[in-house]
């Protein structure tokens, strides 16, 4: 397969002040940011940067924007993946796969995000009928992810935490849990969506109890359909 057909390259440029998630996941993430800006003079004194990131919850409560915001925030090209594509029959292809992308990444010091890293990562000892193959492709993951170069910087996300092989657990230096957002939160966020639309439309019903992305969603379903019964009337 081709390695164009396995990554994607996004230019979408987010900033972390746009995301929306606790104090101690935007604290920690900040401090593995300052080292890569500073990673030269941390350097000086034998100090590695954190450089494996693994960020495990709720679907749709915001691992994929931060991954690009991260990236936006180093001025670095993010390379997404999402592993679903990677996995392949045979066992081998997939490790070339793997190996490729991560050549790719290194190559051009670049944030590689693995989504659905539960696809790859599965542990060892699961009662999974190809449980040889799997051990097979998660040591082959292991070895990219201890040659994995500090000046590059690797994101994985993964919606089942409970279910990746302890080894490749412990390789991650910082491990961040997304939790769905408390009614608070998504009023925050709701506020945020709001103010860029008319005064008079700001005033719509609030869903709550789902995640940030499906908040966004139901929004701009909503104003879609105001917006355009507006303008049918209008036109009558």
């Amino acid at each position: 397969m081709n390695l164009n057909d396995l990554t994607v390259n996004d230019t979408e440029k987010i900033a972390l002040d746009d995301l929306f998630f606790s104090d101690e996941n935007k604290s920690a993430l900040l401090q593995i940011i300052k080292e890569h800006q500073y990673i030269e003079e941390l350097k000086k004194y034998n100090l590695k940067v954190d450089n494996k990131i693994l960020l495990h919850g709720s679907s749709g409560c915001g691992k994929t924007t931060t991954a690009k915001a991260i990236a936006n925030t180093l001025n670095k090209k993010i390379i997404i993946v999402n592993l679903s594509t990677v996995i392949d029959a045979r066992i081998g292809e997939t490790s070339k796969n793997l190996k490729a992308i991560f050549d790719k990444a290194i190559r051009e010091r670049a944030v590689l995000f693995l989504d659905e890293f539960d696809q790859i990562g599965k542990s060892r000892d699961s009662d999974d009928k190809d449980v040889g193959e799997m051990r097979r492709l998660v040591n082959t993951i292991i070895q990219l992810f201890d040659y994995f170069p500090s000046d590059s910087l690797l994101i994985c996300a993964t919606n089942h935490y409970e279910i990746i092989d302890t080894a490749l657990l412990r390789r991650f230096q910082l491990r961040l849990k997304y939790e769905m957002p408390s009614e608070n939160q998504l009023n925050v966020y709701y506020d945020k969506i709001v103010s860029g639309f008319p005064l008079h439309l700001q005033n719509i019903k609030r869903k709550y109890d789902i995640s940030y992305a499906e908040a966004l969603d139901y929004i701009h379903t909503k104003m879609k359909k105001l917006i355009i019964e507006e303008l049918e009337l209008v036109q009558q």
